[in-house]
């Protein structure tokens, strides 16, 4: 069956249902379902403008008692490659960003069940106390864990994160929003009902978060549809999602067979996520998880935003995938794409808009 009538639908402003996705997902033409994804992409930012924000991942502990089986960064709690970053190491690397202009600090690391409510919000407390950054910090699955740990609930644990200086929260562990997939790589992991929970609750307490998806995990089509479906359905809810950034499986080093995704795999769902989600204005590309170059085919299949510069990644870099690029990489590549760069904060306000030839002006050497 051609798929011509459900992306003129798309296209046209007409909502397309979980079994047109899974058309789309059986399709081949991938060129034509990112043309599509492009157009609309373009009505929700008409200016050839792509967003990207200068951040740092700060993995504050790989402690954690999940055992997902597609994370090669974990330890269980008590192995001796385990850790805890002290306070002042992360400020140190707090002061490194700033040192460049960064402006998000992305702090996740392991469900670790040692640390109580009190280590977050204090560490919280004297970041804000000592620098003017943002906290897009802790996933639902981390969240969770310090209510299992703190007895208090999911709304009082969220109202003590944002009060202590939590900013946003980012929205890892999504994977697949299925219990069946994630019964199979996560089995300990909160349920996709939890997940959609805390993201509907940051919303009601004041923040705002992002929507994730790992596409790769042995999932069907029919999964990946009920995965968009049910972050949409949570955003016409609440409109709790400013972003969506879905990337692939790296099963290097993992407890999880399988191959990497493809890149053309990987630009379909891209263009079939930002058609699907008419309801989300922002979509990041994964040049982290797919290198540069296929990070800047993205933008041209749904993609309006190029992501973090990332200073410092641990966890995909755990799984083997090193792509590293710095910001005046990040200024290139997004002309090449034929695109005007913008600096963004994480609530997607510009900051500064690059000319053609104008660089950053401080760089960086990303770390492992």
């Amino acid at each position: 069956m051609s798929i011509d009538l459900i992306l003129e639908r798309a296209v046209q402003g007409q909502r397309i249902s979980v079994e047109d996705a899974v058309k789309l997902y059986e399709s081949d033409e991938v060129e034509k379902i990112g043309a599509a994804a492009n157009e609309i992409m373009k009505k929700w930012h008409p200016e050839p403008i792509t967003t990207f924000v200068i951040g740092r991942n700060v993995n504050y502990t790989n402690f954690c008692d999940t055992y997902c089986r597609f994370c090669a960064f974990y330890r269980p709690p008590g192995h001796e490659e385990g850790y805890v970053l002290s306070d002042d190491v992360i400020f140190q690397k707090i002061e490194e960003t700033l040192a460049v202009g960064g402006t998000e600090i992305l702090m996740q690391g392991g469900t670790n069940p040692d640390l109580p409510l009190s280590y977050y919000t204090d560490l919280l407390r004297n970041i804000k106390k000592r620098y003017d950054i943002t906290m897009h910090s802790f996933s639902p699955a981390e969240i969770w864990k310090m209510v299992e740990v703190s007895g208090l609930s999911l709304e009082e644990v969220l109202t003590e994160l944002k009060e202590a200086g939590l900013d946003s929260v980012p929205g890892g562990g999504a994977e697949i929003l299925t219990d069946k997939t994630r019964k199979r790589v996560s089995r300990i992991k909160s349920s996709w009902r939890e997940w959609i929970d805390c993201m509907k609750m940051v919303k009601q307490v004041g923040m705002h978060g992002t929507a994730t998806m790992v596409i790769g995990l042995g999932e069907t089509f029919e999964e990946r549809a009920l995965h968009l479906e049910r972050v949409r359905d949570a955003q016409d809810e609440t409109d709790c999602f400013l972003a969506f950034i879905s990337w692939t499986f790296q099963p290097d080093n993992t407890n999880l067979p399988g191959e990497k995704t493809p890149p053309r795999e990987y630009l379909k769902n891209v263009a079939i996520s930002r058609i699907f989600l008419d309801n989300i204005a922002n979509f990041q590309s994964s040049w982290v998880t797919m290198g540069p170059e296929v990070g800047k085919q993205s933008l041209s299949y749904g993609c309006n935003d190029f992501g973090s510069t990332m200073m410092e990644e641990n966890v995909v870099s755990a799984a083997g995938t090193t792509h590293k690029v710095n910001t005046n990489q990040i200024l290139q590549l997004i002309r090449e794409a034929g695109k005007i760069p913008a600096q963004r904060n994480t609530k997607y306000k510009t900051l500064k808009v690059f000319a053609d030839t104008e660089e950053t002006g401080k760089d960086f050497i990303m770390q492992n």
